[in-house]
């Protein structure tokens, strides 16, 4: 037969049963029948004649026949008078019905359970867990660090809403965080702004709930939206911490307001630019930040005072060997970072520490490691203005003159490049600002700035206005990424490494990066989703990062390691915390000059053991927690 004979009777034979289908149940049990009898009658016919011993006569052999198509098809196959087969058919219908009807019934109620579980419309019956509400790219970043937070846990739990997927959020969740270790993710498809549907994640048992923040214009009123469903579903006092996120400073207040008193609402643009302010003026913060934000390394807990207490703060420094004193937590919740060396550690105080976790905070006095012989007294340093290059301009760009105008010396100038002009509104206490057009993604622009001539050099995403809201944060990126590639170009040129400070959303762009090993990179998403986690887990942290990010208090500075011990001697990192003591100062770790470029975490050493001996050189610094 032709090839395309045979293609033309698929065809027909494909459109009849499809036209059998379409006209309805009754035509297709008909249909099914029929098939059945056609292929049952032969084939026990077939078995009869066959047979070893066939009936003699063919009124019995037509018995036999019958008798095997209804045992084939459940029909009972009874013999004798018409009347009692037609009973027995008649039984055997209403059984195979009854039978038919309820596996049917059963195997729909299945059907439809097993779609609610793959929909994710079912409750988690969890208490203790962690819900995080959204979806963006920060819930990989924050579910990986729940995973890390709940590793010494037994068992734990983090639940996941967003109007997604269930499945396509389990499958992009266990892409990123590979090992999951002890804690079960749970995905639930529902709208975070329902209170009804936010109910699947049960967050009345839950001991945190992270509001992830949200892109486009209309992602701080989504957050807020969040806040009150939550609110809605769980009226009162919860007892879960809330945290949550919005991008616009302006936007905070309305946030703090749905998040109610117990709530945390952190601001990212806030956030992002004092860091990218502090890192500009002190390179290699920003992987402080890093080791102090990521559960993997050293981070902050509350150790219990024991034996201090009635002792002074400046005795606690020394009273760790493995952990790092930095402040007080007092009973009622208020944080004193980096108090008065002889205040008094009352009896309901506990030790804010930096340790590796919250169970290797012991107390072991390493007073004895302290060389007083190699601690200095530097002299006075004059500090002076300084020049600055502002690359780039955004939403945050206007915050972080603002911050720089805090913290540089009187007669400090900043040059800003961007394309569009820019309002820089009233003239600054110490900060000389100018204003250049120009694409910063030019090389010709560049090369007129003479880059390597400025003191520090901030490059920050640059908003063109024509991006959609879709993909607006990976389009700044981009620009981002060909400006930093022009910087490299201009530093190789200059034979020196410019002092970059770089803004980015994505933490897979920042690896894409042209610069050089270690250096400083503030990636908004990441950082904010840090700290939410970090938050979530010890609430008291809030007030801490509030402190260390803002302007006034006590920050995290790098500063020369020489003024506190004397250069080439080898001593126990004990000797600097007491230099620093002396000071007024909390040393938390340092950084090596010779290891900056490629060592272990890029010299930066977060907490070492007090009784490690290091030897300090020339251009190391020593990471310390002050006023100034």
């Amino acid at each position: 037969m032709p090839q395309h004979h045979r293609t033309s009777l698929r065809l027909r034979l494909r459109y009849r049963f499809d036209h059998l289908v379409a006209g309805g149940t009754a035509g297709l049990i008909g249909w099914l029948a029929l098939s059945c009898l056609a292929v049952v009658v032969p084939a026990s016919a077939v078995l009869v004649w066959s047979g070893p011993t066939p009936p003699e006569t063919l009124a019995g052999r037509l018995t036999a026949v019958w008798v095997s198509v209804g045992q084939t098809l459940k029909l009972g196959g009874a013999v004798g008078s018409p009347l009692h087969v037609l009973a027995s058919v008649t039984l055997a219908l209403v059984a195979l019905l009854f039978v038919s009807t309820l596996v049917s019934l059963i195997t729909t109620g299945i059907n439809k359970r097993l779609m609610l579980l793959r929909r994710g419309h079912s409750t988690v019956l969890e208490a203790g867990h962690t819900v995080v509400l959204g979806w963006s790219d920060q819930v990989f970043p924050v579910v990986s660090e729940l995973v890390a937070a709940n590793a010494n846990q037994r068992r734990a739990a983090v639940a996941v809403l967003a109007p997604k997927d269930k499945v396509e959020m389990e499958d992009e969740i266990s892409a990123r965080v590979t090992d999951s270790g002890t804690t079960r993710i749970i995905c639930r498809n529902g709208s975070t702004t329902d209170p009804t549907e936010l109910c699947r994640v049960s967050p009345h048992t839950a001991k945190a709930v992270l509001v992830l923040p949200s892109g486009g214009d209309d992602g701080d009123a989504h957050v807020v939206k969040t806040l009150l469903a939550l609110d809605a579903a769980v009226p009162g006092d919860g007892g879960a911490v809330v945290v949550a996120a919005v991008r616009d400073t302006r936007n905070q207040v309305t946030a703090r307001l749905a998040a109610g008193p117990g709530g945390h609402v952190l601001c990212v643009d806030d956030i992002v630019a004092r860091l990218l302010v502090q890192t500009a003026r002190q390179p290699g913060l920003s992987l402080v930040y890093q080791e102090l934000l990521d559960f993997e390394g050293d981070e902050f807990y509350a150790a219990p005072a024991r034996a201090l207490v009635g002792r002074t703060f400046g005795e606690a420094l020394l009273s760790f060997a493995t952990s790092s004193a930095v402040g007080l937590l007092r009973p009622g919740g208020g944080v004193v970072l980096n108090p008065d060396p002889g205040t008094p550690i009352g009896a309901g105080d506990r030790i804010l520490v930096i340790s590796e976790d919250d169970d290797t905070a012991v107390q072991l006095d390493v007073s004895s490691w302290v060389d007083e012989e190699a601690i200095v007294t530097p002299g006075p340093r004059t500090a002076l203005p300084e020049r600055l290059l502002l690359l780039g301009w955004n939403r945050r760009a206007p915050i972080v003159v603002d911050q720089l105008d805090q913290y540089v010396s009187p007669g400090s100038t900043l040059d800003v490049v961007a394309l569009d002009a820019r309002d820089l509104g009233a003239p600054r206490q110490r900060l000389e600002v100018a204003f250049h057009g120009g694409d910063i993604t030019d090389p010709v622009v560049l090369d007129k700035l003479d880059v390597a001539s400025y003191d520090s050099v901030i490059v920050m995403g640059e908003e063109t206005g024509a991006d959609p809201a879709a993909d607006a944060e990976s389009r700044t990126d981009d620009r981002t990424l060909v400006t930093l590639l022009h910087l490299r170009a201009i530093g190789e040129d200059a034979r020196c490494a410019l002092p970059l400070t770089t803004e980015m959303s994505d933490d897979a762009n920042r690896l894409l990066a042209p610069t050089r090993e270690g250096a400083d990179f503030i990636v908004s998403g990441r950082l904010i989703s840090l700290l939410m986690t970090q938050i979530s887990e010890s609430p008291h942290l809030a007030v801490v990062f509030e402190e260390l990010f803002s302007a006034e208090g006590h920050e995290l500075y790098l500063k020369p390691a020489t003024d506190y011990v004397r250069a080439g001697s080898e001593v126990g990192f004990a000797t600097a915390v007491e230099a620093a003591r002396r000071r007024g100062e909390c040393a938390v770790g340092y950084r090596l000059r010779a290891l900056a470029a490629t060592g272990p975490g890029f010299g930066v050493r977060i907490n070492p053991d007090k009784r490690q001996r290091v030897r300090f050189a020339e251009g190391d610094w020593l990471i310390v927690l002050a006023a100034d």
